[in-house]
């Protein structure tokens, strides 16, 4: 992104295994429809962000914070010609039910966030706290403070997220495919032969899937090679040979698709991933006197 007036980094601190972090400045940026298997809590520091969430467009500026639950299809924008810039942090859902809800807060059941955006700068300011605290090197404060901010937040707006819809025909025919679409990533059947394969017509199909996943199946379906590429990433195969796995035509596809949705390219993301791992694994080295 040299010479754009764009930069991104997205990478997470060895102190907290659980949690994605990410410092970035976008104008042109535009993130396609998809999803996150962790929480978002996107701090704005300047400018304003677009992002389509619950059937229409959300608007989050400075001092303000985007908050996105796990599995929730959205997209993102610039919402104004300068872009905006911001510092994000994507804890994993156990850490934020089982380790700080369940002790902090009154919520049960599964807990998530009302609204998608809160004007809040006082936790807004949290969120960069963490950020810097990780960048530092401080153990101690980088999990304080992600602590304090998931508690305050999920106070404010915080609730139990609605249990899924009783299944109906149609959500029994779109988790079939789905399994169907996972199953076989790398060399995925038609629309229309995968509708034949499931006794469904290609329409029907199409609006069952959406109306469960919030997105087409060819939606999710690069959503979810994006995801499953990012979990070999993690384990050290190349990004090429990511791309050949699951399912994209080459790296320069790829690059395309994870960079639309994760907001840097594979190289980069990897290259902070394994930063950690060798950071981690210099913490397990033997004491040597």
């Amino acid at each position: 992104m040299a010479g754009t007036g764009e930069r991104a980094r997205h990478w997470r601190y060895a102190e907290l295994p659980d949690v994605d972090l990410l410092r970035a400045q976008y104008i042109r940026k535009t993130f396609v429809r998809h999803t996150h298997e962790h929480f978002v809590i996107a701090a704005i520091a300047d400018g304003v962000e677009v992002f389509h969430h619950g059937g229409g467009d959300q608007y989050a500026g400075a001092g303000s914070l985007a908050l996105v639950n796990p599995d929730t299809p959205h997209t993102g924008r610039a919402g104004v010609p300068e872009g905006w810039r911001y510092g994000a942090v994507y804890p994993a859902p156990e850490l934020v039910s089982a380790a700080i809800a369940a002790e902090t807060t009154t919520l049960r059941g599964t807990p998530g966030f009302v609204r998608p955006v809160l004007d809040d700068p006082y936790a807004a300011e949290l969120v960069h706290r963490v950020l810097r605290a990780a960048d530092e090197g401080n153990a101690l404060a980088a999990d304080t403070l992600l602590r304090v901010t998931v508690t305050r937040l999920l106070r404010m707006n915080g609730g139990r997220l609605p249990r899924r819809p009783v299944r109906t025909a149609g959500a029994g025919t779109a988790a079939r495919a789905r399994a169907v679409l996972e199953e076989r990533m790398a060399d995925p059947p038609s629309l229309e032969r995968l509708a034949a394969e499931l006794g469904s017509s290609p329409f029907a199909l199409l609006r069952a899937f959406r109306a469960a996943y919030g997105m087409p199946p060819h939606t999710w379906l690069t959503d979810a090679r994006v995801r499953r590429a990012r979990r070999l990433l993690d384990t050290g195969t190349s990004p090429a040979e990511a791309a050949v796995a699951v399912g994209f035509t080459d790296q320069p596809h790829l690059n395309r698709h994870f960079a639309r949705i994760v907001g840097v390219p594979p190289g980069a993301y990897q290259r902070e991933r394994k930063n950690v791992q060798d950071a981690r694994r210099e913490l397990l080295l033997p004491f040597e006197a």
